[in-house]
């Protein structure tokens, strides 16, 4: 079955930097768009960066652009989120998202990951 899996969150001082995987299986990525949301303590689920099939164009939330970079590597079947400039806002589980729609919006999710915890401290 399809699935995909997050990692490399983890607790991380404000200014600081993570990167974060999502390894998918079970399905070809290149067919979708991939991205990732986040959902902080007590409040709904956003979008954060999303990136076109074949990598060609991507989109940011305006509370991470200019510090997040979302990339993917077809071949490898994954794709990444590097998280710089961090704050304490950020703090939030990040979830990996797919969409055969193929659109780095990512309008209809497809299949979702469980989740990757960080942590930002101040």
């Amino acid at each position: 079955q399809v699935q995909l899996v997050e990692s490399g969150g983890g607790l991380v001082q404000a200014g600081g930097s993570l990167k974060l995987s999502c390894a998918v299986s079970g399905v070809t990525s290149s067919r979708y768009a991939m991205g990732w949301f986040r959902q902080a303590p007590g409040k709904e689920r956003e979008f954060v960066s999303g990136i076109r099939r074949n990598g060609g164009s991507t989109y940011y939330a305006d509370s991470v652009k200019g510090r997040f970079t979302i990339s993917r590597d077809n071949a490898r079947n994954t794709v990444y989120l590097q998280m710089n400039s961090l704050k304490p806002e950020d703090t939030a589980v990040y979830y990996c998202a797919a969409d055969l729609g193929g659109s780095e919006y990512l309008r209809s999710v497809n299949y979702w990951g469980k989740g990757t915890l960080v942590t930002v401290s101040s």
